[in-house]
């Protein structure tokens, strides 16, 4: 055991704790609970949304995929920065004009239906499971490494303690602990990015030129097509990256912890500074691992490389920053996973138990117990679910995740503040057809079944060739959307409970409720 990192770890937890405490003393109403009462400032709330991208996907699993496989692990760095601009330009305004608590809030304006708050609601907790996974299986390989627990005991850690968050803080403790979070994470990454360029010299070009003979790609660890071979494979990833932020629940329900819309907007600029500069600094913290931590001791400690920041920290400054940096990747989890459990907890009591079961009837007292309960059941799954996919990439893993949110939220959500023929019937349509191809997709596909034995869960040829599902399940949703909408019998806006276009549009742009 790495007695450095224990304690380290516990300081973490102690901190995160009081935030906790602190705040469940302003977690007084289901408002309070959802979305922070809608309190956070642009630039907290920017820290905030941060704290929630900069997962164990962003710091483990990029780090781990350049070191492995080179210029094309930079492609989630890129994906995952320039989503931002679709959030910035197409969702936050609108989203945040025309929602309250949750994604199926702003579809629910336009479209009463309580069917589509259910596929809403289901979509919603799907992909945070989905994403949740990433966290937990970055988080036990993590544990594993430094305290010498096993892979199981250190997922039910980590579910525990999100578990603990949820329940006691809501979004004011979720949202704290995420800036705290980026605060360390960025300061731990840019400490180790002095680092590595320190032993080049700071000289970016001279490292460029190391590299070309670093490890055992040589001059092709800096070209495309280590890992994805297949263009189709590589522009299926980046359709799912680029697509995907802008339809993930717990992010978009990050929108809502503010006043209005010019905060939200703010809050998307500050974040994605934020984000864009630490994403160049993974550069820095694959080039490092890859050079000074070597491929082979990489994949000893974790067959998908998701150690390699950790091991190039111990690398460069010995066990107190080897035990500083995983204690940060350790909140960085933690933190994360809170807001995923928070935010499907949310969907399921919100939108399912209140408004579907209650008929919008449930007590606020109702809404937050029955968040909790789903808290607990959400975070078994999950960490049963993380067990099965313990030896995959947790960039992969996530990168599924925004294929999924790519093809079952972003068309409903974009097709709802722009095309004005759009209808339930479409919504519906595309929520289900988007889920089910992502998932499906993924069942038949080569991370599941490979030939090679150890490769994927099954031993067999994967029916999908592509590791990712996006090329064709995003394609799919958004087609599906307006299938649905064509063929559904023409109706007025009153006769299929809608609100009508012409006040979404301006609701959607000036936040105001023309019904008053």
């Amino acid at each position: 055991m790495n007695y450095a990192a224990f304690t380290m770890f516990l300081v973490i937890v102690a901190f995160t704790l009081l935030i906790t405490f602190w705040a469940s003393k302003k977690t007084n109403s289901a408002s309070d609970f959802y979305t922070a009462g809608g309190g956070l400032t642009g630039w907290q709330n920017g820290l905030a949304i941060a704290g929630d991208y900069m997962s164990a996907a962003s710091f483990l699993g990029i780090a781990g995929m350049i070191a492995l496989s080179g210029f094309d692990g930079f492609f989630y760095s890129i994906g995952f920065l320039v989503a931002y601009l679709v959030v910035l330009f197409l969702v936050a305004e609108p989203l945040r004009n025309l929602g309250k608590y949750t994604f199926a809030d702003m579809i629910a304006v336009r479209f009463n239906a309580k069917r589509i708050r259910g596929f809403a609601a289901f979509n919603t907790i799907a992909i945070s499971i989905f994403y949740m996974i990433a966290q937990l299986v970055g988080a036990g390989a993590l544990i594993k490494l430094l305290l010498g627990i096993n892979f199981t005991t250190s997922v039910i850690i980590v579910g525990i303690l999100m578990t603990v968050y949820v329940i006691f803080g809501g979004m004011h403790a979720t949202s704290w602990v995420q800036i705290v979070k980026a605060f360390l994470l960025m300061g731990g990454t840019f400490v180790i990015s002095i680092m590595v360029l320190y032993k080049f010299g700071f000289s970016i070009t001279g490292m460029f030129e190391h590299m070309k003979s670093a490890t055992p790609l040589n001059e092709n660890f800096l070209n495309p097509g280590v890992k994805y071979k297949d263009g189709l494979d590589t522009l299926s990833l980046t359709m799912g990256l680029v697509l995907g932020t802008a339809g993930l629940p717990h992010i978009l329900v990050r929108f809502f912890t503010v006043k209005d819309a010019k905060t939200a907007r703010s809050s998307v600029v500050y974040a994605t500074w934020v984000i864009g500069i630490f994403y160049v600094m993974t550069i820095f913290l694959g080039f490092g691992a890859a050079a000074f931590v070597g491929n082979a001791n990489i994949i000893a400690q974790d067959k998908a490389g998701n150690m390699a920041a950790p091991l190039l920290a111990q690398a460069l400054g010995g066990d107190m920053m080897f035990a500083f940096i995983s204690a940060v990747a350790f909140a960085t989890i933690l933190a994360v996973v809170a807001g995923l459990v928070l935010t499907a907890a949310t969907a399921f009591s919100h939108d399912f138990y209140n408004q579907i079961l209650r008929k919008g009837q449930a007590t606020e007292k109702q809404q937050v117990n029955m968040a909790r309960y789903a808290s607990i059941v959400i975070s078994i799954l999950s960490i049963l679910l993380a067990l099965v996919a313990r030896n995959l990439n947790v960039a992969f893993l996530v990168s599924l995740a925004f294929a999924v949110a790519a093809s079952a939220n972003l068309p409903v959500i974009l097709y709802t503040i722009y095309w004005k023929r759009f209808n339930t019937n479409g919504a519906i349509w595309a929520m289900v057809v988007g889920l089910v191809t992502s998932v499906g997709l993924v069942l038949i596909g080569p991370n599941v079944f490979n030939p090679e034995a150890g490769k994927a869960i099954f031993v067999g040829d994967p029916i999908y060739p592509f590791s990712t599902p996006g090329l064709i399940s995003i394609p799919l949703g958004f087609l599906a959307g307006v299938v649905g909408t064509l063929v559904s019998r023409k109706k007025t806006a009153s006769e299929d409970n809608q609100t009508s276009y012409d006040e979404i549009l301006v609701r959607s742009n000036t936040g105001m409720d023309t019904t008053c």
